[in-house]
């Protein structure tokens, strides 16, 4: 799954602390700064630990540290909830409590029960789809169809959102903003398929060959939740521009979610409701 994939806490941690800006816990920037973050002596300053410490746990020469320091060091990276609980099952993983991925050694999921077909059909005229721990559509609602069918999305057997990002060219200019579009993929990728499964394993293998740099860069870093932005830009061959906020559903299954997507403004409410066929104010717009 990429490099360093045998020291994940230490990797999690130190891309923690170089995503948090100084003023972010109170220090000033100060001039001349060459490490993107946080230093290690202003975190161990903040967490309240040595140094060494730190250095040792983001080395990986420390695989042990105590709930108590992992709970300071959240604390001190202002992680959210999700990260936290990363943090915790990086951690237990260490000392073989815990598989970070429990399907990790299963074939990818690509049945879908009746009752999450049922919630399906519930969430019409919303676009909205089943996808598993590889970013296959496993099913979707007769509105993602019509939202991502024309952009050639649902042309893979099975469809599948990751590939279309990194090896479809058409995906460059469906999402406006592919760069960021394309590190949330590889960052669900990583979270969700874990270190050790090789489904996932021969996933990374085709993409690496088939996008190269593009996807290998991505999926070297460490694994950490993926952090999805409020609005994804979407250009639609029909609609237009179209603003979108996405909502992710964890489903009993840990290797299937749903994610939906809503307008996020009027004019996208009134273009998903001509892409559907439906009287309009059908799909409100939704802020935040």
């Amino acid at each position: 799954m990429g490099r360093g994939r045998d020291n994940e806490l230490g990797a999690f941690l130190r891309a923690r602390r170089e995503a948090v800006k100084p003023a972010d816990v109170g220090l000033p920037d100060g001039p001349r700064r060459r490490t993107p973050g946080l230093r290690r002596s202003e975190l161990a300053t903040v967490a309240g630990v040595s140094v060494e410490y730190l250095t040792r746990l983001e080395q990986g020469r420390d695989r042990n540290p105590s709930a108590q320091v992992l709970g300071t060091l959240a604390d001190a990276l202002r992680m959210t909830s999700e990260e936290r609980l990363h943090l915790k099952h990086l951690s237990q993983a260490i000392n073989g409590n815990v598989v970070l991925c429990p399907s990790a050694g299963q074939a990818p999921a690509r049945t879908v029960r009746p009752t999450v077909r049922a919630l399906l059909d519930r969430l019409e005229p919303a676009p909205a789809a089943v996808l598993n721990r590889l970013g296959e559509v496993l099913a979707h609602t007769t509105g993602y169809e019509r939202l991502f069918g024309p952009l050639g999305l649902l042309d893979g057997d099975p469809p599948s959102v990751t590939r279309f990002v990194f090896v479809d060219r058409r995906a460059r200019i469906a999402f406006p903003d592919w760069e960021r579009v394309a590190d949330e993929h590889a960052a669900a990728l990583r979270f969700e398929a874990g270190v050790d499964d090789p489904y996932a394993a021969e996933l990374v293998s085709e993409l690496s060959f088939a996008a190269g740099e593009a996807f290998t860069e991505r999926i070297a870093g460490p694994s950490a939740p993926p952090r999805l932005a409020p609005v994804e830009r979407l250009a639609h061959p029909e609609a237009g521009e179209l603003r979108l906020a996405r909502e992710p559903l964890h489903l009993s299954d840990p290797d299937q979610r749903i994610m939906v997507y809503l307008p996020a403004d009027a004019a996208t409410s009134a273009a998903l409701d001509r892409l559907t066929g439906r009287l309009p104010g059908a799909l409100r717009a939704v802020n935040g």
